[in-house]
């Protein structure tokens, strides 16, 4: 099947996530069951523009998204540029698409407040969750690691003598990111009470009480429920405690360079995103330091 070898292609050549491949393989399908459906047609390779412009207005009028459109949109563009270079078809029936308009979300980072609030409240229990909950919330806010990087860190990714930790991103890109010595207070404090619910065949850093592996969902509940407590923010998960390092960096004088090497972006572009709640505080400091204020 042409789905399957392009799938196989993104995991062996492109070196795409799991959880990306499921995405593309998700709205592949989708795609190949509206053809059937609409067309009876289930020979991709034959599928003509004006067909794949239905689907996206029948997306539209069933209230998806305009971004998430375009994301199906792209996941189609990949695979018929797929098909165009191995033959399958001479020309890409979505190379002259033109994406929807997005309007552009601004994501309120936390303040440095409400994160030394979260951690002066995780810091009243030592038992093993209050320490674990409270080293994610370190590991995430120190370093700006995504989730799925928080997820997949080995015990033997981390060095404790050069105080820094190997993390796997995107398109298995490895980095290392620093442990402040804050971070590795608590890191010990972990490694010391997380002896009791260790198995054997376990190799990940954050583990539950049952002694396996963390997952997204726990981590964004510990994140959410901290949170809560502290902000009124109308986000509350993990991705905007790595738009409140970015941020936090940014703020106090750190290049955009170096968060982009930080954050594991692969272009400036990806990075720029953070810039905006940086020129505000930079506008307010400008507001209160210049002498024509004042008059």
């Amino acid at each position: 099947m042409l789905i399957e070898a392009f799938l196989e292609y993104l995991e062996c050549e492109k070196k795409y996530s799991k959880h990306t491949i499921q995405a593309y393989r998700m709205d592949l399908i989708a795609f190949k069951d509206f053809c059937i459906v609409e067309y009876d047609q289930e020979r991709l390779k034959e599928i003509h523009y004006n067909q794949i412009r239905t689907w996206l207005v029948s997306l539209i009028d069933n209230e998806v998204s305009n971004r998430t459109v375009n994301r199906k949109m792209s996941s189609l563009k990949t695979f018929y540029t797929f098909l165009q270079k191995t033959g399958e078809i001479e020309v890409n029936p979505l190379a002259k698409h033109k994406a929807l308009k997005v309007q552009k979300k601004v994501q309120v980072p936390f303040d440095e407040k409400e994160v030394e609030r979260v951690l002066a409240i995780m810091s009243e229990n030592k038992d093993f969750e209050s320490v674990r909950d409270r080293l994610i919330v370190e590991l995430l806010y120190s370093t700006g690691i995504r989730r799925i990087e928080l997820i997949n860190i080995k015990e033997k990714d981390v060095d404790f003598v050069k105080k820094v930790i190997k993390v796997l991103g995107k398109r298995n890109k490895e980095r290392y990111v620093i442990i402040l010595p804050s971070v590795l207070k608590t890191l010990n404090q972990y490694i010391d009470v997380k002896k009791e619910y260790q198995q054997g065949n376990v190799e990940e850093l954050l583990i539950t009480k049952k002694g396996v592996k963390i997952y997204e969902t726990l981590v964004y509940r510990i994140i959410n429920l901290y949170f809560s407590r502290v902000s009124t923010k109308a986000k509350k998960s993990p991705h905007i405690l790595r738009h409140a390092f970015a941020t936090h960096l940014l703020n106090n004088g750190a290049s955009l360079d170096s968060v982009k090497e930080l954050l594991g972006h692969s272009s400036l572009a990806s990075t720029q995103v953070y810039t905006h709640n940086s020129l505000e505080q930079i506008k307010k400091v400008y507001n209160k330091a210049h002498p024509r204020e004042s008059n």
